[in-house]
């Protein structure tokens, strides 16, 4: 408080040093007016000039004074000093001094007014004017603010009481009509993408809906995709399988005792009026299989031989189909490329078909006497991975040795001939078996029902072709089907094998060693016969994975499946495949739990024989105990 009385007692002293500065102006003023009126004798009309300049110079004075100027100066300094003297454009004594509105009180021609006398004369002058700007803070008074529980508690905090589900009402109506907003968004949004993608894709024409459906792309694309979509639908898994239940309920009623009906090969196009004249299985996808079919009179205009893969995913149409010129009588995949299909045909050509490629062969022999000339019945893989050929046997008398990167000739051939035939030396050879590792030595059916050993290679005891003493002879008709056991568990059956004929029989044998072959001519009869069939047994395997089990095909359509350490007269199940077609080929796959069945009318059946396939520990000893008794009782017989 002190300090604001200060600065309005200061503030008082301008003013009336204010006064006394224009005070003393206009006594000068006055003087020289009365001054210049004694001297001048001009005419009324200066006079009223000089009056009119006076009171422009007076006007002027006050102006430049700044009496109102003064006046609003001190009350908006009344009000800013309430704020206190902080603040930094709060005017003071020392700036009014400073302010070029008042030079007056500084001229020392003003200043000596005082001094001058009415007696002498005052020379005549023009004040001079400057321009001054003042800065003006206009700071509101303090306000004094009093609070008390009145003031505290005012209307303006005080809200209206609303219920619970008023509240709860209002969020959902914002949200209803937040979504409406966003949903018509979304609406007007795609209406607008619909426009435009009218506008950017438009019906194509006849002719080009055509070029794209016939573009092989477009067909590969289709082909692919719809293969895969297949395989996902044909997945049979039972999701309904209730596992606490402990047993497997048999649904297939038709399926047999012991052997399980899986599924059947059947295509409208390529496999109707066929035959199935081979069927094999995959060693690296073991879901696939492929079977040979010979020429559908029917169609003229299809290709006569036809080889289809088969996969247990895809039921409704072949994997592949393959081509070829002639009929296809014989069917392999390749044991060391997983892409080659093999095929022998009724004109004697060797064809090699690639899953990579087309339908067409990529590699075929020619039609020359350099390779086979009469039908192909039967195709073996010999070797190793690194060293391996192709056998071919044919009803012209040859076996040829093939390179599957190389078929334009064989790498060896040999003709197969015994001086015991009537008209002619060769040998028909109906179908050909090699022991497990062996490349060299192996066994052929012939048409006439003799079985005979025959050499690749000449030996230390033998020469390069048939054995010209020993003769496997037993059947009464052409021989369809040879196979040695294969190789495996602790004891070795590998010198056994099973011939199949038209004579109605399956016969077991003992393969005589090459290094004790007879010096004349002998008869090796088999160790036993199997006389169950009551037609043409048109195929026998031993199965993979069971030392005493084998199945056979015949033309009744029965599918026999034998184990020799339980009977020996009947097999353990005899189950009827399809409509009773003859059934023509039989091939195990490598885990020796399915088997497929080539029939005559066209269809592959795929069969499960279960846990059947799964050996005991004491098979191997009791089928060779069984084998035993076998040839002590053909000795015998012999003697």
């Amino acid at each position: 408080m002190d300090r604001r009385k200060e600065e309005l007692e200061k503030k008082r002293q301008k003013l009336a040093e204010l006064r006394r500065a224009r005070e003393e102006r206009k006594a000068i003023l006055e003087s020289q007016s009365s001054q210049t009126h004694a001297s001048s004798t001009g005419s009324q009309s200066s006079a009223n000039n000089t009056g009119r300049d006076r009171r422009a110079i007076d006007d002027l004075v006050a102006l430049v004074l700044g009496e109102r100027t003064s006046t609003s100066s001190t009350a908006g300094s009344d009000r800013g000093s309430d704020t206190g003297s902080t603040t930094s454009s709060r005017p003071t004594s020392g700036n009014f001094g400073s302010i070029p509105s008042t030079p007056i009180s500084q001229d020392p021609r003003l200043s000596m007014g005082s001094q001058l006398t009415a007696s002498t004369p005052a020379p005549t002058f023009v004040a001079e004017l400057t321009e001054s700007h003042s800065l003006i803070a206009d700071i509101p008074p303090l306000e004094h603010v009093v609070y008390s529980k009145e003031i505290q508690t005012s209307d303006m905090f005080e809200t209206p009481q609303i219920s619970e589900e008023e509240i709860r009402q209002q969020v959902m109506e914002e949200l209803e009509i937040k979504e409406r907003q966003h949903q018509a968004q979304l609406e007007e949004e795609r209406k607008r993408a619909e426009q435009e993608k009218a506008k950017e894709h438009q019906d194509l024409t006849e002719d080009e809906k055509k070029v794209i459906l016939t573009a092989p792309e477009f067909i590969d694309f289709v082909d692919h995709s719809s293969k895969l979509v297949e395989r996902a639908l044909n997945e049979k898994y039972d999701f309904m399988k209730d596992y606490t239940l402990g047993v497997d309920i048999e649904s297939d009623e038709n399926a047999g005792k012991r052997v399980k009906y899986v599924c059947e090969f059947w295509d409208e196009h390529w496999s109707k009026n066929r035959s199935v004249t081979d069927v094999d299985w995959s060693l690296k996808y073991p879901e696939l299989l492929v079977s040979s079919y010979n020429k559908n009179p029917m169609a003229p205009n299809d290709p006569d031989g036809v080889a289809l893969v088969w996969n247990l995913h895809l039921l409704e149409r072949p994997e592949f189909v393959f081509h070829s010129q002639s009929d296809v009588l014989s069917v392999k995949f390749s044991k060391f490329h997983p892409n080659y299909v093999i095929g022998g045909t009724y004109s004697g050509q060797i064809v090699l078909w690639d899953t990579r490629a087309k339908s067409l062969p990529v590699l075929k022999t020619p039609l020359s006497a350099g390779g086979h000339t009469h039908p192909v019945y039967s195709l073996e893989m010999v070797g190793t991975q690194n060293a391996h050929h192709l056998i071919s046997a044919s009803t012209d008398g040859f076996v040829c040795s093939w390179l599957l990167d190389m078929l334009a000739q064989p790498q060896d051939f040999l003709e197969l001939q015994h001086p015991t035939h009537n008209k002619t030396d060769e040998v028909s050879v109906t179908t050909i078996g090699f022991p497990d590792n062996e490349t060299s030595l192996f066994l052929a059916g012939t048409e006439e029902g003799n079985v005979y050993q025959a050499s690749r290679y000449d030996s230390a005891g033998s020469k390069a072709g048939v054995n010209q003493y020993d003769t496997y002879r037993g059947h009464y008709g052409a021989v369809t089907g040879l196979h040695f056991h294969p190789l495996f568990g602790p004891v070795d059956f590998s010198d056994l094998f099973l011939t199949s004929s038209v004579d109605w029989t399956v016969k077991l044998w003992r393969a005589k060693s090459a290094s004790k072959s007879s010096t004349q001519a002998t008869n090796i009869t088999p160790l036993y016969s199997f006389e169950h069939s009551d037609d043409y047994v048109y195929d026998v395997k031993w199965s993979p994975s069971h030392p005493a089990i084998f199945g056979s095909v015949d033309g009744n359509g029965q599918f026999d499946l034998w184990n020799l350490n339980v009977n020996t007269e009947e097999p353990v199940v005899s189950t009827p495949i399809g409509s009773g077609r003859a059934l023509n080929k039989l091939a195990w796959d490598k885990e020796g739990r399915k088997t497929a069945l080539g029939s005559s009318d066209g269809r592959t059946y795929v069969y499960d024989i279960g846990e059947m396939a799964r050996p005991k520990t004491d098979d191997w000893h009791l089928l060779q105990k069984n084998f035993s008794e076998m040839i002590s009782n053909q000795e015998n017989t012999s003697k």
